[in-house]
């Protein structure tokens, strides 16, 4: 018995091929097109969303983008890789329909339109929402750090450019020693290199000595205590148990069925004061009135979880149990005690207010710490708290000097107290919830780090890494058959 006989690759057919018959009718690709074709992108503020009416037509967005979610969902990120894949995969051509865009017009597409991208995943959220695959009620919350175009060669501290400078000096003086000794008629010594190629040597020392001394001007200026120089806006953050320059992105995961709800890129080191930020903006894009937030330790702010009890969410942070006063709009009865009390930032009035519900004044800014301090000297010096101490006589919160203002607004200002106690349970669900497209996104699509430098381009990027992963979620939940029917609907 003889093997499978393939075909003649010199056979001509007397019919030619459908591209339709390249993909299956079930084919996941078909969804990337449905749903693609579906949106307006003009309203959606992508660039060249209207062809051009006179010169050389361009390549659709439309097209542009279904290249790029299938590449995302596929595990191909890069812009020669989906070039690539134009030519030879059958799905991509059905897609496309046999276009062929070089990379740099893949690349540019990704790079013009980093906001818009954000709106196409936030516009397929609100898809989700429609058709019930958000429970809307709790959302985890949590950061990651993903690797940045920046090598760790290239990031430098104020000692680290001081011990370059000072290299660079000692070999530029033993270039120059080595010129006038070899200028010394009497004391001439013999050199493995010409007079040429030591004044050489020394001027390219001398270009790398004025190009440290910037960074060193462009550190002193920034006030930070590094610099990154490939990407600036990238940061030293520990990842995977090493220190490399990277984002800190945070998301919001709605606990129904792992889908992401929201997510904000970040240069920050810490997670801290990203908790309202992300509970509010998913509370919006979910229009839940009664939404239950959790995340871990690393969101501990008493700012943070005052601003989530006035709007109405929920938060549970594991290990914080505090006492928080908040604004209302009614006096209420006087606070005498307090558990475990924080201070909590009014910044729309420039005020904190104490565990006692007192207002507490900005009263100077540290420069060294970058901190500023709130004091009420009356109320303190009355107040019969352990927070009233001397070491606890300020209110310290880190403030850059250009948002440190000394005006404030403290009229018709009135508290009332409030215990935030986390629910264990629900703690313990966090790590099951938001810990899913983390581990799908770097594992499985091949997103651990970034391919474009910068907070916004950084921002589109993730943008498509998170629209596929949600898009792979909902088709491995509703299927092919009925999430095309629910789209064409």
């Amino acid at each position: 018995m003889e093997y499978i006989s393939r075909e003649n690759r010199d056979q001509i057919n007397l019919l030619p091929e459908c591209i339709e018959d390249y993909v299956e009718e079930n084919n996941p690709v078909r969804i990337i097109d449905a749903y693609v074709n579906g949106l307006n992108l003009s309203e959606l503020d992508f660039t060249r969303s209207q062809p051009n009416e006179t010169g050389r037509p361009m390549y659709s967005p439309y097209d542009l983008l279904k290249l790029y979610l299938y590449g995302y969902m596929n595990r191909v990120r890069s812009s020669r890789g989906l070039e690539a894949e134009a030519s030879r995969n059958l799905e991509v051509i059905w897609l496309i329909g046999k276009l062929r865009p070089d990379h740099k017009t893949i690349a540019r597409f990704r790079h013009d339109n980093p906001d818009a991208l954000k709106k196409v995943f936030r516009d397929f959220v609100k898809l989700c929402v429609r058709l019930g695959l958000y429970g809307r009620e709790l959302v985890a919350i949590d950061g990651s750090k993903f690797k940045a175009v920046n090598s760790r060669d290239r990031w430098f501290t104020e000692k680290k450019l001081q011990e370059r400078l000072a290299r660079l000096e000692g070999k530029i003086e033993e270039y120059n020693r080595q010129m006038d000794e070899m200028d010394d008629q009497e004391n001439r010594v013999a050199s493995a290199y010409s007079k040429e190629e030591i004044k050489a040597a020394i001027a390219g020392l001398n270009r790398a000595k004025t190009k440290y001394e910037g960074y060193t001007k462009r550190l002193e200026e920034s006030g930070e205590a590094s610099i990154t120089v490939t990407d600036p806006d990238s940061r030293m953050i520990m990842s995977g148990g090493r220190i490399e320059p990277s984002y800190n992105i945070q998301t919001a995961v709605d606990s129904k069925n792992k889908l992401l709800v929201d997510f904000e890129v970040t240069n920050d080191v810490m997670d801290k004061n990203k908790l309202h930020l992300m509970a509010s903006r998913s509370s919006e894009l979910l229009e839940s009135d009664n939404l239950i937030a959790v995340a871990d330790t690393g969101y501990d702010s008493a700012t943070d979880i005052a601003r989530c009890v006035m709007d109405g969410i929920d938060a549970h942070v594991a290990g914080v149990d505090i006492t928080v006063c908040v604004p209302c709009d009614d006096p209420g009865q006087e606070i005498v005690s307090h558990v475990n009390g924080r201070c909590v930032y009014l910044a729309e009035r420039n005020v904190a207010v104490c565990p006692m519900g007192q207002v507490m004044y900005p009263i100077r800014y540290k420069s060294r710490e970058r901190k500023a301090a709130f004091h009420n000297f009356k109320a303190c010096g009355k107040c019969g708290c352990r927070c009233s101490s001397k070491k606890y006589r300020e209110f310290v919160i880190a403030m850059p000097a250009e948002q440190f203002r000394t005006t404030y607004d403290d009229s018709n200002l009135f508290v009332r107290q409030v215990r935030v106690t986390p629910n264990e349970k629900l703690v313990k669900l966090r790590k099951m919830i938001v810990e899913h497209p983390f581990g799908a996104v770097k594992q499985a699509m091949d997103s651990r780090h970034c391919l474009t430098k910068g907070l916004r381009n950084v921002s589109g990027e993730f943008s498509l890494a998170f629209l596929a992963y949600n898009l792979k979620r909902v088709i491995n939940i509703m299927g092919t058959e009925k999430l095309m029917a629910a789209l064409q609907g």
